[in-house]
């Protein structure tokens, strides 16, 4: 798969085809977290049936989580976290490579940052003149 770098501009277009992936995808983070937390105690009685409504409903939120990731990742982005809804696109900017870095609930890619950096390495794209 050859490697898709993306400007800011075309970050931005993608956003709307994005967002509501990545809602649903933390939505269904989140419900799997509850969930998980019922484990224990289905686990912990040997008689309890382990393939109930919710142990079943579980893998099917492990499934649409998967497919949803997939879905996201094909318009060539990165997802850097599932619970805090980071998504990175590689970008050039002067000869290197960077990514531009979104979170869920920001209204358009506004921020940078190197490759190792990450999220607290972020930087404002008007610090590092990409417009």
């Amino acid at each position: 798969m050859q490697t898709k770098y993306f400007t800011v501009a075309e970050a931005n277009t993608l956003l709307p085809s994005i967002k509501p992936l990545v809602g649903k995808l933390l939505e269904k983070q989140a419900k799997v977290t509850r969930m998980r937390s019922q484990i224990p105690e289905l686990m912990g009685d040997l008689r309890s049936n382990v393939g109930s409504r919710h142990t079943s409903e579980m893998v099917l939120d492990f499934a649409d989580i998967e497919r949803l990731m997939a879905q996201i990742q094909s318009y060539g982005c990165v997802i850097k976290s599932l619970n805090a809804g980071l998504v990175d696109f590689l970008a050039d900017h002067n000869g290197r490579d960077v990514y531009l870095c979104w979170q869920y609930g920001e209204e358009a890619v506004a921020h940078f940052h190197d490759l190792d950096a990450g999220f607290n390495g972020r930087k404002h794209i008007s610090d590092g003149l990409f417009l």
